[in-house]
């Protein structure tokens, strides 16, 4: 308080040390953020964000509905459909680069239009990201295409032996080979057998052993060829393993090659007829516990195995931590190797350290 003229009182009162009238003071940084929301609008009611882009729009619909229509896709014509199936879950990867052409475009429809994509790939592949693997296990099984060019069979055979796994089936042993399997594996598994080029060992007795004819050898001629010289290139069998749970019947497999060929697309004869020769013999099964190991030449998003995925679950898709590739070993790019199962339950799903094969040998824990 001050004194003013002619006795007056002049009274200053300080806002900002009282307190009082702050409520009255304007915020500049609602209005900034008011500016920014209306920009915002502006720019997102302008027809030129909408209208750019229309080529990456239109490919990312087409994206998504690859992906959702996947088996709708015919086969008629080099197995178009079975291609894209396997390789499914890589086409994820085009999302990434049109997200990538919409923002420097700064395309809305192409931003938009990618969220079909997005969503159809976590619907189909989503459950595969996180680790679903659980403690506990009463048998370890295990598969591994061995290679028949394999430098190393009998450090193959030894790695193996350490991986812990009761049951271990082989694939394409070949003749030379065969001898240091048996040799390397005999101390860890006392019993084994082999049918052509697959075999399973195991610390568990076998029984009621028997090839399993996968269509390898097809044509006029092949019901003209002695069972010996077809047994020597068979590449299935199916056997009994006695657990302390009961019995628990496992099929060994290795089903025809796959081939793409930039004139006839994928070449799958082989590999599809052994497919639905393999879901019609798991299908006469008696034995409601089922376990089948092997090298299957495809992914399980093929149609073509819809016969045996009718009836089979896979391990990795249930108790499995990823996608579980396995082939090549240099740059996996595919699960061809699978652990499939029925009347037990997959505990775990893993895939073990390379050997000297192209394939990633693949493991399982379950339980009853």
């Amino acid at each position: 308080m001050t004194g003013g003229g002619r006795g007056q009182t002049t009274v200053r009162v300080d806002t900002a040390e009282t307190g009082q009238g702050g409520a009255d003071r304007p915020d500049p940084g609602a209005g900034i953020r008011r500016a920014g929301v209306r920009r915002t609008i502006r720019a997102g009611s302008r027809p030129e964000p909408w209208k750019r882009g229309l080529v990456l729009a239109a490919s990312a619909l087409l994206l998504g509905l690859l992906m959702l229509l996947h088996e709708k896709i015919p086969n008629r014509i080099g197995n178009v459909g079975s291609l894209v199936e396997t390789f499914l879950p890589w086409f994820g990867l085009f999302v990434p680069v049109l997200l990538a052409g919409a923002l420097l475009r700064r395309s809305a429809s192409a931003v938009v239009a990618l969220l079909l994509p997005v969503t159809v790939w976590l619907n189909l592949f989503g459950g595969l990201l996180g680790d679903k693997s659980r403690p506990g296990g009463d048998l370890t099984v295990a598969s591994h295409n061995v290679g028949a060019d394999n430098p190393d069979p009998a450090g193959t055979a030894r790695d193996l032996a350490a991986s812990g796994a009761d049951v271990l089936a082989l694939e394409e042993i070949s003749p030379g080979a065969r001898d240091a399997y048996e040799k390397e594996l005999a101390k860890t598994y006392p019993h084994h057998t082999v049918r052509g080029t697959v075999g399973l060992w195991s610390k568990l007795p076998l029984s009621d052993t028997r090839p399993v004819d996968v269509k390898m050898d097809q044509g006029p001629l092949a019901a003209t060829k002695p069972a010996d010289v077809k047994m020597e290139y068979n590449r299935g069998l199916r056997t009994t393993v006695a657990t302390d749970q009961g019995p628990l019947a496992v099929y060994v497999a290795h089903l025809g090659s796959v081939r793409v060929n930039p004139r006839a697309g994928l070449s799958t004869g082989r590999r599809d007829a052994g497919a639905q020769a393999l879901g019609q013999a798991i299908a006469a099964e008696r034995n409601e516990r089922v376990v089948l190991l092997g090298d299957l030449n495809g992914t399980m998003d093929d149609r073509a195995f819809d016969g045996i995925t009718s009836q089979l679950q896979s391990a990795q898709d249930t108790a499995g931590d990823g996608f579980g590739l396995s082939w090549p070993t240099t740059f996996p790019v595919a699960r061809i190797d699978h652990i499939l199962v029925r009347g037990v339950e997959p505990r775990g799903s893993w895939v073990l350290p390379a050997t000297g094969s192209d394939h990633l040998p693949v493991a399982a824990g379950i339980s009853w």
